[in-house]
């Protein structure tokens, strides 16, 4: 397999998590956000949406980290992302869903450029923008951890699923903009509990053949 990628991309860091965990071989092709190497011609023709990631699996070619992360999932079943029954499986999804479509895509570079850009936001307004989503969608978080978790070590049950993917990249970004995490102890406590497996340190941005 080929994952494309970029080392600070928090859904390449996910997509990278699910892959160490599932124990599949795969190739890092990384694509410089610097230099719009997601843009390039040869890379749209590939994925026409110009994302990052992208998952090639024997010419077969899927973008979308939650969809990579979840056909992963059905052609690697060991270890299971979802639960066996349907709630559980809704209640993680949701979990995942919120950190996915309702944090990330606000705060993600193509925003936070554009905020700058044509929007002229200083860089203490796209702070304080960064800031608000992050709180907007933990408050929520934090509650359903409460719920769920069974051990204090995972969002949900007692072992690692699709929401903690999402998770542990979202916690990373968060204090990167130096967000105040002090009114979330579940999430960093279940945060720093996934970051200490090996699957999820060797996915971090740091530890990127293109990190700088």
């Amino acid at each position: 397999m080929k994952l494309y990628t970029f080392w600070r991309s928090s859904a390449a860091f996910r997509t990278r998590i699910a892959l160490n965990l599932k124990g599949i071989p795969y190739e890092s092709v990384s694509k410089l956000f610097s230099r719009d190497e997601h843009r390039a011609p040869e890379y749209m023709t590939l994925n026409p949406q110009g994302l990052i990631p992208a998952l090639e699996d024997q010419g077969f070619v899927i973008g979308q980290s939650m969809a990579i992360i979840e056909y992963l999932d059905e052609t690697h079943r060991e270890p299971p992302l979802l639960p066996a029954d349907a709630r559980g499986r809704a209640v993680v999804r949701a979990m995942a869903q919120g950190i996915a479509c309702d944090i990330h895509p606000l705060n993600n570079l193509r925003v936070l450029n554009y905020l700058k850009g044509p929007l002229a936001q200083d860089a203490a307004g796209v702070e304080r923008w960064y800031h608000h989503w992050i709180r907007e969608g933990f408050v929520g978080l934090e509650e359903l951890a409460r719920r769920h978790s069974g051990d204090g070590r995972h969002l949900y049950g007692g072992a690692v699923s699709l929401s903690d993917l999402c998770l542990v990249p979202q916690l990373y970004n968060a204090r990167r903009f130096r967000c105040d995490l002090a009114t979330f102890p579940m999430l960093t406590a279940i945060g720093a509990a996934l970051e200490a497996l090996p699957a999820f340190a060797a996915a971090r941005p740091e530890a990127q053949p293109d990190a700088d």
